[in-house]
C-alpha cells in the first residue's frame, strides 16, 4: 500500500525526523502532529490510513486517545515497556505496539502488516448502525432516524469507545481511563451520568435501553 498516508504523532523532533525519513523512503505520504489537540484537529482533514502514536504527549495521555480515533488503525510507538501498558493499548484498539528505541526495518514491516490488514478489512465498518442510530466514527457524527444528535465531548468519547468494539464489554476502568483520564479511573459516577445522558438522547426508552447495555459490576457494551 505504497502511497498510503501515515500520521506521526510524537512530541520528540528527532523521533519524528527518523520516522519521516524511513517512511518517505518507503514511499509513504507523511503528516505530523505534536500534541493530542493537534492530532484530533488534523485527523478529519488529513484522513490518514495509519497513525503512529506516542503515548507520552505533552497535553494528554495517548491511551485516552485510542478510542477516539475511530476506524483508523494505530500503532503505538512508545518508550513505555510494561506489559500492563501494552495490554491496555491493545485492549483500547491499537493494532500493534512498538517499544522505543526501535529498529526501522522492523517498524516498516509492522506498518506494512497493519496496512495490509486495513486493506483486507476495509468496509463501511467505520459507520456503526444499531437500530435507528448511526455512528460515523470517521466523521465523528451521530444520527438517530436520520437527524443529527448533538452530544457533549464526553458523551461522544464514551459512545466512540463503545462503538469501536460493538458487542464487546468495555470495563468501567477502561472507559474512565480512555474518556476522563487515569486520574478518574474510580469515578464511576461520571460514567453513570454520561451513560444516562446518552440513553436519553439515543434510546427509544431510556428506562429499557437496547443500545447501550450494562454488564453489572463490569462495564458497558454497545449492542450489535
Amino acid at each position: 500500500m505504497t502511497g498510503a498516508r501515515i500520521l506521526i504523532v510524537d512530541d520528540e523532533l528527532h523521533i519524528r525526523r527518523l520516522l519521516r525519513a524511513s517512511l518517505e523512503r518507503a514511499g509513504y505520504v507523511i503528516a505530523e502532529a505534536v500534541t493530542a489537540r493537534e492530532l484530533l484537529s488534523v485527523l478529519p482533514i488529513d484522513k490518514p490510513d495509519l497513525v503512529l502514536l506516542d503515548l507520552g504527549l505533552p497535553d494528554r495521555d495517548g491511551l485516552e486517545l485510542l478510542p477516539l480515533l475511530g476506524a483508523v488503525p494505530v500503532i503505538v510507538v512508545s518508550a513505555r515497556e510494561s506489559v500492563e501498558e501494552k495490554v491496555a493499548a491493545l485492549d483500547l484498539g491499537a493494532v500493534d505496539y512498538v517499544t522505543k528505541p526501535f529498529d526501522s526495518d522492523e517498524l516498516l514491516a509492522r506498518v506494512r502488516a497493519a496496512l495490509r490488514q486495513r486493506r483486507a478489512t476495509q468496509t463501511s465498518a467505520a459507520v456503526v448502525r444499531v437500530d435507528d442510530v448511526e455512528i460515523d466514527l470517521d466523521a465523528r457524527s451521530v444520527r438517530r432516524s436520520g437527524a443529527e444528535v448533538h452530544l457533549t465531548p464526553k458523551e461522544y468519547g464514551l459512545l466512540a469507545a463503545l462503538a469501536a468494539h460493538p458487542g464487546r464489554v468495555i470495563t468501567h476502568g477502561q472507559l474512565l481511563r480512555s474518556v476522563w483520564g487515569p486520574a478518574h479511573e474510580a469515578s464511576t459516577e461520571y460514567l453513570r451520568v454520561t451513560v444516562r445522558g446518552l440513553r436519553a438522547k439515543l434510546e427509544a426508552d431510556a428506562a429499557a435501553p437496547r443500545l447501550i447495555l450494562n454488564e453489572p459490576g463490569v462495564g458497558y457494551r454497545l449492542a450489535k
